[in-house]
Parts: structure tokens; C-alpha cells; sequence
């Protein structure tokens, strides 16, 4: 199947052939749909909390014990998509604007937080230039002028302040401050970035971090990663033989954000914060965020320690221990077992029952669906016959099927990237993630290159199939918990505009 050639170049990215020999399998197998019982939905699988004071004290006892903690940023993604109509209007051949959107943004320029930068280019410009409006928006995207057009988001100015702009990468500093300050003052905060934007970064880390050290009284601990080369994924032509470039060697692309599965499984944290790198706020509008973040952090602080002292217990277990521990598991940890459970003897119950108990659990935000894009919370069967709640991407789900169309009609909630995770056991040993995802999950999507087709495979989203054996609990978040930035007008909104 591999050349010598092609194995110097899997050697070089660090990938076991074996590892592309299965994804080859998943080509030609296909991915399966998820198995869908039902959306999960308030008193379904959805907790609502009618009051958020108790799990705050429950967090903020957690931070006075020494707990350690971390904030998780994937940031490496470019901003190009922020600014698609922009470059549709730089490309065509009207000077004027037509799309209304472009037009929005002409009509508010001076309203975002990057304006005073865009400014000084402007300077040697004649409004009356027929050309005006397009060399505007060259000089913003482009290398030759501000370069928002091929900068990530964390570097791109998001909100206006009396004393100047911060970008999304300051934003989280301050946000991190507010909610995962350790006993010692240190705020530990991970970003995975582009190998090419690492220097911009730590550029801009080293002229902000001892203002806004001074400013919130606390100590920052900022370390990077990138997505590593042995997450890349094969591609295949569409008969599923290897793809070759044009030189004989192997098109490998990127693997998705699954792939930052490994950079999490890096960190040496008990807790885990994860989140967007652009749903972010200005300081005026944080607070439901601040809340909410200390609020599930608190709910994973309690359901933690029982599981820890369960797992203790099941040690000397008897039949009352263990019907007591299955209906936990099944109430708190929302993983409800098959039939099959009660055939089982009095041992085999018990090693499952610690098997549920002792993984990494998450507590995820959910949000009310108000028509925006993301992954959907609903109940699923496994091949055993057991369910657990799970984040389901569109591309999971037979949309073509009747019942499946009905479930996703009845769904009320999508996941806006908000997740607390616990990756430690009772000893303080790290769990292995990668030991937790469902290799069965994935996308399979058509590309082209050269003229030709190909398949190319995304690995386990990270909040989807990555963390599919994890213990999962969702709880609603309130809308205002997220305002992504997913196109640049979205900047104009009243969420990202000065108080």
C-alpha cells in the first residue's frame, strides 16, 4: 500500500501508517449516522437552574482549596470568513457597494473598534476617488495594509474602550480573570494558534499582559500550542485509493478542530475551561457570562466529588450501593442503561458501574435555539442499547429520515462551544482523552485539488465524537452568554458596542 517515499513523508509527520490504513477503511465504510432517540430538552436531559448563587459558592470553594485550572482558547482558525463579502465586493467590478451588508458596513465604518488604525491609511486618500471605497477595504484586508484579511480573529480589534481597543485575545485575558483566578493570583490561559501567527501573538502578549496585570491584580500564565502534523488526515480519490499530488507524494489535510484533541490532552489542569476565541464581550456586557461561567463550574465541582466518593464506595459494594449508584448515574450523570444491566451478576454490575463513573466528566451550556448555527443536544443509543447525551453536529444526522426530521423540528437548544471539564481522577492522575472518542464518528466531505476529485476526512469534532464517552451534563445558558463574531458587522451589534 505505501512506497519507501511514502513512509519517509508519514515518519516525517509523525503518523503510523496503521493510522492511515484505518482511515482509508473509513472511506470506504462511510460514517454512520448517529443513533438519535430523541432531542434533549428542560427536564430532558437539560438542567434549568433557578438560581445560581449556591454553584457559585460551590466554585469559589473550589478556587480557595488550590483547585488548578485553565481556560482553553482554539484560535488558530483565520478571520477571512469575517470579511467574505468584503472580498466579493473588492473582486467585482462596481466601485459602489451593492450587497446591503457591504453597504452596513461603508454606513458604520466609523463605529468599529478598528476604525483608528484603518484611519492612518486612509490619510493620502481622496473621498471623491471613484475608487475610494475599494482601496478602503484593500487597505484593511490586505498584507500591504492592516492584513485583517489573513490575520486569526484573536488579533483582530474587537471592542472600543475610553483608553483604546482590545482585541478577542485581550478580551479573554480580562474574561479568564473574572472566573478562574487560582489561590496564588495565577490566571492560566492555553491558546492553540497557526505556527505563522505565533510571533503576532507573542507580540501582542508582551505588550499587554503587564497593563492588564496591574489593572485586574492578578499574574498571567499564557502558553501556546498548534494543531500537531500527526493530526492530519489522508486524502482519498473518489474510488478510495491514496491521492497523490503531483509529485507522488500523499495529500494529507488537516483534521479539524478534533484534532485538538491532542493539545487538550496536553494540559496538566484539574479544570478546563473551553471556548471561542470570538465569543467575547466588552467589560459592560460580561456579567451573565462571569455567572453562568462560575455557575456550571459549580454544578461540575459537586457532581465531581460524588463521583469521586462513589467510585471510593464501590470498593465495598453491596446490592444498595449499587442500585443507588446506577440511579445517580443515570439521573446526574444522564446516562441511562439498557435492559441488559440487570442480567448482569453481582460483580459485573459493579465493574461496570465504575466504568461509567471513572472518565472525565463535562458540563456544557445550552443555549436556547433562535435560529443560529451550532451542534445540537440530543439523546443517543449506542450499539449496546444504552443512551447518553451527546452534541450532535447536522452532518450526524440522517436529515433525510422522517423520525430523525421530526427530532431535530422538536430540538430547543444548540451548543455554543461553552464546556467545563474535569480530566483528572481521585488521585490527581490525568486521564488519557484520547481513550474517550468515538472513532466511529467523523465527517467525510468533496474536495478538489489539481482538477481532480477527492474525499477528505474530518476527525471527531472535539466537543462531538472526541468527548463521546465522557460524562456529559447540559444545563441552559441564557442567549447572552453568546454573541460570536462570525461575519464583521456582527461587530455593530449592540453586544460588542461601547456601553
Amino acid at each position: 500500500m505505501f512506497t519507501e517515499k511514502d513512509l519517509e513523508q508519514l515518519g516525517n509527520k509523525g503518523i503510523e501508517p496503521a493510522v492511515v490504513e484505518d482511515q482509508v477503511e473509513t472511506f470506504k465504510r462511510g460514517i454512520p449516522f448517529l443513533n438519535i432517540k430523541e432531542p434533549a430538552t428542560i427536564d430532558n436531559g437539560i438542567l434549568f437552574l433557578k438560581s445560581t448563587s449556591e454553584k457559585i459558592e460551590d466554585w469559589e470553594k473550589a478556587l480557595k482549596k488550590g483547585i488548578s485550572v485553565v481556560k482553553f482558547v482554539p484560535a488558530s482558525g483565520a478571520a477571512s470568513r469575517m470579511f467574505k463579502d468584503l472580498f466579493y465586493f473588492l473582486n467585482k467590478q462596481e466601485q459602489y457597494p451593492e450587497r446591503e451588508s457591504v453597504k452596513n458596513f461603508f454606513k458604520k465604518v466609523e463605529d468599529f473598534a478598528f476604525f483608528e488604525d484603518l484611519s492612518d491609511y486612509l490619510e493620502d486618500m481622496d473621498i471623491d476617488d471613484g475608487n475610494y471605497f475599494k482601496k478602503m477595504v484593500s487597505r484593511l484586508l490586505d498584507k500591504s495594509g492592516m492584513g485583517y484579511g489573513v490575520l486569526p480573529k484573536g488579533l483582530l480589534k474587537f471592542h472600543k474602550y475610553e483608553n483604546g481597543a482590545r482585541t478577542a485575545f485581550e478580551e479573554h485575558l480580562v474574561e479568564g480573570a473574572m472566573y478562574s483566578k487560582q489561590t496564588n493570583k495565577i490566571v492560566n490561559l492555553h491558546f492553540t494558534v497557526s505556527e505563522e501567527h505565533m510571533v503576532a501573538f507573542n507580540k501582542l502578549q508582551k505588550k499587554i499582559q503587564l497593563q492588564y496585570e496591574k489593572e485586574l491584580g492578578v499574574k498571567f500564565d499564557i502558553s501556546y500550542s498548534v494543531q500537531k502534523p500527526s493530526t492530519d488526515t489522508v486524502a482519498v480519490n473518489m474510488d478510495n485509493t491514496l491521492f497523490r499530488n503531483e509529485d507522488g507524494t500523499l495529500l494529507f489535510r488537516p483534521g479539524g478542530h478534533g484534532a485538538l484533541l491532542e493539545n487538550l490532552n496536553e494540559l496538566d489542569a484539574d479544570i478546563i475551561f473551553i471556548k471561542n476565541i470570538d465569543n467575547v464581550v466588552p467589560d459592560h456586557f460580561k456579567e451573565p457570562t462571569i455567572t453562568y461561567k462560575k455557575a456550571l463550574a459549580g454544578i461540575l465541582m459537586d457532581v465531581r466529588n460524588k463521583v469521586f466518593d462513589y467510585l471510593e464506595q464501590l470498593n465495598q459494594p453491596n446490592e444498595e450501593l449499587i442500585t443507588e449508584v446506577k440511579n445517580f448515574i443515570e439521573s446526574e450523570l444522564f446516562f441511562r442503561f439498557s435492559d441488559g444491566f440487570d442480567q448482569l451478576d453481582f460483580n459485573a454490575k459493579v465493574d461496570l458501574l465504575k466504568q461509567k463513573l471513572d472518565r472525565p466528566i463535562r458540563v456544557c451550556g445550552m443555549v436556547k435555539n433562535e435560529g443560529e448555527p451550532g451542534g445540537g443536544p440530543y439523546w443517543v443509543v449506542d450499539a449496546e442499547g444504552n443512551q447518553s447525551l451527546q452534541i450532535a453536529e447536522m452532518s450526524q444526522l440522517d436529515a433525510d429520515d422522517e423520525d430523525v426530521k421530526k427530532m431535530i423540528a422538536g430540538a430547543t437548544h444548540f451548543n455554543p462551544v461553552d464546556l467545563i471539564c474535569s480530566v483528572k481522577k481521585a488521585d490527581g492522575s490525568k486521564y488519557d482523552l484520547r481513550k474517550y472518542k468515538d472513532p466511529e464518528t467523523g465527517f467525510i466531505s468533496y474536495k478538489s485539488k489539481d482538477g481532480k476529485d477527492l474525499k477528505a476526512l474530518e476527525l471527531p469534532g472535539l466537543w462531538n465524537g472526541a468527548m463521546a464517552y465522557w460524562s456529559t451534563i447540559f444545563v441552559e445558558v441564557p442567549v447572552a452568554t453568546f454573541n460570536p463574531v462570525k461575519e464583521v458587522n456582527d461587530l455593530l451589534r449592540k453586544e460588542h458596542q461601547p456601553a
